[in-house]
């Protein structure tokens, strides 16, 4: 009878403890200035949504574009997760000279990324020349193979 009594209650504590464990998700809390000192150079851009159902998952929500001391074109792009869970993607670069012409490089691949739910994440790349002046990226969905 004694030990019906302990048993319950850390029954109880174990089970409510994996409950917790199991159901909690993975989320970012985040903080930054309610006025930002340095301001973004935010460009207007042109998308073509191939894939409707990646853009509902993750989309680009702001591009920023500078130039670094070195006068290599540098470009960040802020994507949200509209997805309560963590998603995964891929995107590219291509950079483009002044003549518009594709400029061909070794970094021009496809790179995985995960991104938590709700999420927000900057990605920042250069260019890989200085006579680059202009830029297109890509995104895919990634697919898992079980």
């Amino acid at each position: 009878m004694m030990r019906n009594i302990f048993y319950k209650p850390l029954l109880s504590a174990y089970i409510l403890s994996g409950i917790a464990l199991f159901s909690s998700c993975t989320t970012v809390n985040t903080v930054e200035r309610e006025t930002p000192v340095g301001t973004k150079q935010i460009i207007a851009d042109k998308r073509v949504i191939t894939d409707s159902t990646l853009n509902k998952k993750v989309s680009i929500v702001g591009l920023n574009e500078g130039v670094t001391n070195g006068g290599f074109l540098q470009v960040q792009i802020e994507v949200l997760n509209r997805k309560n869970s963590l998603q995964d993607f891929s995107y590219r670069f291509e950079w483009f000279d002044m003549n518009g012409m594709l400029v061909d490089t070794p970094t021009s691949v496809w790179i995985p990324r995960q991104i938590e739910g709700q999420e927000t994440m900057t990605i920042t790349a250069v260019a890989p020349a200085a006579g680059v002046k202009d830029f297109r990226v890509k995104f895919i969905e990634n697919v898992r193979k079980n």
